[in-house]
């Protein structure tokens, strides 16, 4: 079965499928059905919000030529990296030359702020420093690979990342990660050799060899200006995709780490991305305008006969705007809604910090013809 291709690590796409750790993103394997079932070998897939780019990946394994789009740095770096990793030798001598040139900031890290010198002891900060503003991963493959297994690694676990004790999937702030370290134990940073460890990680991701796709790509910026360079004479067959949920993830705040990572001499400064779509789109009105703009744009993208499939947020707002937009710009399309609560026993995002109540789950709005 399709949902099958990606489980475990015995292939080259299984290994890299799963690369960097990034919140609200689709599962591989409900991305596969998804594609499986609504689309042939062949057919073009689109996704204006493509996050960590699943559902491109996903099409690009079932051979579907597939295009995204992704404002955020982080998710667009993981996307566009799995479709295509640099060669190992090239990542690997990289790694060297970068690790062999930390010394230019054996002073520097004495200015950095405490949350730093807590997180992550000299070598591997030096280090950081030094990538962090020599690796052009906008533009050079080699850099962006490398960036990429940076950034998988930054912060996780104590033992299996670079940093101090900290969650994989998202950067908590400064001054709470500084009295949470204190308060339990972990007031000095781990010793870690980031060489050897980045090493073994490059090894692992690379024991299988590299995918090897054509035709699909994430592209980085904003999808309401983006979708207006697309040529209209290629038609996508599906679009598949999870606009950001009204009020409930703030996809920059909760990857501020790995931004800063990103925004060196060669990088993007967060503040270059508009407001408005940055937090957790509390504007309502930002917010439908944000989803009429694309879907508007997307629809022109697409064949008459497509499919659409978006997964949206059961609240009553993001549900109803979604499903108002979508009954707008396709009107000839059949909808059919399938909602899928949260399982039993499922630990939320909100939850992880603090926040007791019902979540209410997931909807698949599936517009046909």
């Amino acid at each position: 079965m399709s949902k099958d291709l990606l489980k475990g690590y015995s292939s080259a796409e299984a290994r890299w499928a799963r690369l960097g750790s990034y919140y609200a993103m689709f599962p591989t394997e409900f991305a596969l059905d998804v594609i499986d079932t609504y689309s042939e070998p062949g057919d073009r897939i689109l996704d204006p919000f493509a996050g960590r780019g699943t559902s491109i990946y996903a099409g690009a394994v079932l051979d579907r030529p597939s295009t995204g789009i992704e404002i955020n740095p982080v998710g667009w770096i993981f996307a566009q990296t799995k479709l295509n990793p640099a060669d190992k030798a090239l990542v690997t001598n990289r790694l060297q030359a970068i690790y062999d040139r930390r010394y230019f900031y054996n002073r520097g890290i004495e200015k950095m702020p405490k949350f730093f010198r807590m997180c992550f002891c000299d070598e591997v900060l030096k280090f950081l420093l030094f990538a962090r503003n020599n690796l052009d991963w906008l533009n050079d493959n080699t850099d962006r690979t490398l960036m990429s297994i940076i950034l998988a690694s930054l912060h996780d676990n104590l033992g299996d990342g670079l940093s101090n004790q900290m969650r994989r999937t998202k950067s908590m702030g400064m001054e709470y990660s500084i009295k949470w370290w204190n308060e339990n134990g972990f007031s000095l940073a781990p010793e870690v050799n980031p060489l050897s460890m980045l090493l073994k990680k490059i090894e692992w991701r690379y024991y299988k060899g590299r995918p090897n796709f054509k035709g699909s790509k994430v592209l980085f910026g904003d999808s309401t200006q983006i979708l207006n360079l697309f040529e209209q004479e290629e038609k996508y067959s599906l679009l598949f995709t999870s606009p950001p949920y009204q009020g409930v993830t703030d996809y920059h705040a909760d990857q501020w780490l790995r931004l800063w990572m990103l925004s060196g001499k060669h990088g993007i400064k967060t503040n270059e991305i508009p407001n408005k779509n940055r937090g957790r789109f509390v504007n309502k009105n930002n917010y439908e305008i944000l989803l009429d703009t694309v879907f508007e744009k997307s629809s022109y993208l697409m064949n008459a006969d497509c499919t659409v499939y978006v997964r949206t947020d059961k609240r009553d707002f993001t549900l109803e705007t979604t499903h108002k937009i979508l009954k707008l710009h396709f009107p000839k399309h059949k909808i059919s809604v399938i909602e899928k609560p949260l399982s039993e026993g499922k630990i939320t995002q909100t939850q992880l910090f603090g926040d007791k109540s019902l979540k209410p789950g997931e909807v698949d709005i599936i517009l046909t013809r």
